[in-house]
């Protein structure tokens, strides 16, 4: 679609919607707006007419469930003065359902009201010449008609009068009289549904879907949505094939010669590693390193924190030597704190984008998908979002760290969810027990790109981070968490994290 077919259009104004839009509505003629009662309707609306204002284009609201003055408070609500930015028309203002002599009698047949009603309505509208219109809402309409074939007909009625008009009309519906009512689908030059759902807990979630929208392009698919401060925020599906640059593929190290050494010269640039383990095997300290060497080469790296409160988080890296507080006042360490009970999937793939894109971050560390399955019901869906999410990041030359915490501590370890198969690069930790002793091992089991040790390497956390000594090459089964020995002596990591040998009779 070419550029000028975009500016064409009618932007609503609604971020990430114009884009699921490609541009926005076009003009001269009738879409739908539909969803139940606090979706957020009214408020798109709103942007609808504030966006054509800021365009030099002139608006009219008519409400027939609103009073003028609600309307005002929802603007309010958000901020916004509309005072002078588009034309307010009440269909039935409550003053004349005061008044005795604009009462309906018993001897008033539908047909007058609704007459009556349209009546006032095309007045409003040429009185008021505008280019963008709202009509809010059909519901009113329908129980005027009181049959499907009158609405249809008034329906009709209106998409004529508003073609010759030349107006983009955008009409809003709340599902309360007849919600498997597709009569305005079929008349409808576009339809866009508004739902609202509530999780088992957390706050509730919204997301919008494009029904139909004649002769155009759009981006198919539930997209997420938040109504805040300010107006609704649309976060469009992440679609990783639209999304593709040029870039390094050079490894990345981790600063700590051994761990890169097990990865073959470190990971490479645009691949993703998954880091498994049970809790308390160092899955987060091991991606820190990653993220701390990303920032001494003068490149940014962006933390997205599910788990760990971030005070607790900044005392542990620091008393591991990593000061996370100094990285991050250098700007180069972006941070956030993730609550999957707020945050749906579709504005934390949002967030994302915006390190990556605006920010030009090139590590990203996910801890933990525990956590953002918190934040997908279906375990399917998780998938399908994470492999969105990780082919995008792969193709804008991000290299993403991604933690996953098993189920149990030793033995048969069960994760949550696999996604190995996504991942480019796999590194598994696990404890096991030696010399009276809980140890722990860490290997590689998986690299796309590049060869890797085959071996299992001690590792011990201290007050310097990681310490990774030899292969394990006389010890049987610690992937099992309980090994048996078979050599003469076999190198250890002390408490000081440096090598020691024992023989038979320590083992």
């Amino acid at each position: 679609m070419s550029d000028t077919a975009i500016t064409e259009k009618a932007r609503l104004g609604v971020t990430g919607l114009d884009d699921i839009l490609v541009g926005g509505l076009a003009r001269g003629h009738l879409y739908l707006l539909e969803g139940s009662p606090g979706t957020g309707k009214t408020t798109i609306a709103l942007q609808f007419l504030q966006e054509g204002y800021a365009r030099g284009e002139k608006g009219l609201y008519v409400t027939l469930s609103e009073t003028e003055a609600e309307l005002r408070l929802t603007a309010i609500s958000h901020g916004w003065d509309i005072d002078d930015k588009f034309d307010i028309f009440e269909l039935a203002p409550p003053e004349s359902l005061l008044d005795s002599e604009q009462q309906q009698t018993l001897l008033y047949s539908s047909d007058l009201e609704l007459g009556e009603a349209t009546r006032a309505m095309f007045e409003a509208v040429e009185s008021s010449n505008p280019s963008r219109i709202v009509i809010d809402s059909l519901s009113e309409i329908r129980l005027l008609a009181q049959s499907s074939l009158r609405y249809r007909r008034q329906i009709l009625l209106l998409k004529h009068y508003f073609a010759r008009n030349g107006a983009t009309v955008l009409m809003l519906d709340d599902l309360t009289s007849d919600a498997n009512d597709k009569t305005v689908h079929s008349v409808a030059h576009g339809v866009m549904r508004l739902e609202e759902l509530a999780p088992t807990y957390g706050a509730e979630r919204r997301r919008l879907r494009v029904i139909k929208y004649r002769g155009q392009a759009y981006r198919g698919g539930y997209h997420d949505f938040t109504i805040k401060h300010g107006g609704v925020d649309v976060f469009p599906r992440l679609v990783a094939s639209e999304h593709r640059t040029e870039y390094d593929r050079s490894a990345l190290t981790s600063n700590i010669p051994e761990l890169d050494a097990l990865l073959g010269g470190g990971i490479e640039r645009g691949s993703s590693a998954l880091v498994l383990g049970p809790a308390g095997a160092g899955k987060s300290l091991l991606t820190l390193h990653f993220a701390r060497a990303a920032v001494e080469r003068g490149e940014k790296a962006a933390l997205f924190i599910f788990d760990e409160e971030l005070g607790l988080l900044f005392a542990r890296a620091k008393a591991m030597s990593i000061d996370l507080e100094a990285l991050q006042a250098s700007g180069n360490l972006l941070i956030e704190q993730v609550d999957a009970a707020e945050l749906s999937p579709g504005e934390f793939a949002h967030r994302v984008r915006t390190r990556v894109d605006g920010a030009k971050v090139k590590t990203v560390v996910i801890d933990s998908l525990n956590g953002y399955q918190a934040a997908m019901p279906e375990e399917k869906a998780l998938l399908l979002h994470m492999h969105e999410l990780l082919q995008y990041l792969n193709r804008q030359g991000a290299t993403t760290f991604v933690t996953v915490a098993q189920h149990g501590l030793v033995g048969d370890m069960k994760s949550p969810v696999d996604i190995t198969y996504l991942a480019d690069s796999v590194v598994l930790l696990r404890y096991f027990e030696a010399m009276g002793r809980v140890r722990r091992a860490i290997s590689v089991i998986k690299k796309r790109s590049g060869s890797h040790e085959d071996t299992i390497r001690e590792y011990r956390i201290g007050s310097k981070g990681v310490s990774i000594g030899k292969p394990l090459e006389d010890f049987h089964g610690v992937l099992r968490g309980v090994p048996t020995y078979t050599g003469t002596s076999h190198p250890l990591l002390d408490e000081s994290g440096t090598m020691t040998f024992a023989g038979d009779d320590r083992v």
